[in-house]
């Protein structure tokens, strides 16, 4: 598979990686037959995160002796202080069965005022810098679902790469991995099939791939045949065909109405909704195959779908003219299933 550089971090990833979010609900057994087809196929990045329930250990006791070495690991911690960082460090060492994590990244952060938090005096970087002095990881990067957040920092931000939702629809992040790319910056794409949106997973992985700014694509994988079909992307012809390149218009324009980007220009809504978090939680409900795991996060938030009051100011700051009030309900419609259970 082709090889690709992961910014000036110095590693060389190759250009379609795993992303470790689905292997949550498969047993350890799947889980290292999985490795073992990475092996075999030349897939070399991990990314996991802390936030994925019981994914590092699994990834931890598949990789097992020897197999380590064969691959680049990146997890993430949502831990925005440095006590906390520094523990969930050590968690990850610990899950993982490693003495060394080459990526470390802080995970979803949403706005300026966590970013300033982060970088604080006492803010989870000063735990990631300390880690890394200490050998403990080797690289350290940024993960957000916010373009305006990313784009504000990119020029003068202290992390080694970013990782960022890009797939055929959803597109903002373009410009900006640009500007990573110029600055040595690692780009490392997650959501390539857009929470399951997205059916054809070939063309998706080989439209990603053609953006020479991206460093490496992660599909979640839960299969054996997954790692094999992906993998296979990175081994072909990236070049698209006058057919794959009218799919792909295609596809923009039958999902264009009621999909979210996760732009957040939505925001802030009057009842303090979430509301791109909302999608996203429904995704991993209904397309995703993650229930339990969707529905524990919705039902810890204090405020979601069901507050909405149907005000409508959010609609008319949506560059994608999505119906959003409808959208809420149909979330609140869905969950409103697990309510009990």
């Amino acid at each position: 598979m082709v090889s690709r550089k992961l910014g000036n971090t110095g590693l060389d990833v190759k250009a379609v990686g795993f992303g470790g979010i689905p292997i949550q609900r498969v047993e350890q057994d799947a889980v290292n037959a999985i490795i073992e087809a990475m092996i075999k196929s030349g897939i070399n990045f991990i990314d996991t995160a802390r936030g994925y329930t019981v994914s590092e250990a699994l990834i931890g006791n598949a990789l097992g002796a020897g197999k380590r070495s064969n691959f680049i690991i990146a997890t993430k911690s949502p831990a925005k202080d440095y006590e906390q960082m520094n523990a969930d460090i050590n968690t990850s060492l610990s899950n993982l069965k490693t003495d060394y994590i080459d990526l470390y990244q802080c995970h979803l952060v949403k706005e300026m005022d966590q970013y300033r938090q982060i970088l604080s005096e006492n803010g989870a970087y000063k735990a990631l810098v300390e880690a890394k002095a200490a050998g403990k990881i080797g690289h350290i990067g940024i993960t957000s679902h916010s373009v305006d957040l990313l784009n504000e920092i990119i020029e003068d931000m202290p992390f080694e790469t970013i990782q960022f939702p890009y797939n055929i629809i959803e597109r903002q992040a373009e410009e900006l991995f640009q500007k990573a790319s110029q600055r040595g910056i690692g780009v490392i794409v997650m959501k390539p099939l857009a929470g399951g949106a997205l059916e054809n997973g070939e063309l998706s992985l080989k439209f990603i791939l053609n953006n020479p700014n991206v460093s490496v694509v992660i599909p979640g994988m839960d299969k054996v045949s997954q790692v094999y079909e992906n993998s296979n992307v990175g081994k072909m012809d990236l070049a698209l065909s006058d057919s794959e390149i009218e799919e792909i218009e295609s596809i923009r324009a039958s999902l264009g109405d009621t999909f979210c980007r996760r732009c957040g220009y939505c925001l802030p809504c009057v009842q303090g909704i979430d509301i791109p978090t909302q999608f996203l939680l429904e995704g991993y409900l209904t397309r995703y195959n993650l229930k339990t795991w969707a529905i524990e996060r919705y039902f810890a938030m204090d405020i979601k779908s069901d507050d909405c009051i149907e005000c409508g100011e959010c609609e008319p700051k949506c560059p994608y003219d999505l119906p959003i009030r409808k959208m809420l309900r149909n979330v609140t419609e869905q969950f409103e299933t697990y309510k009990n259970v």
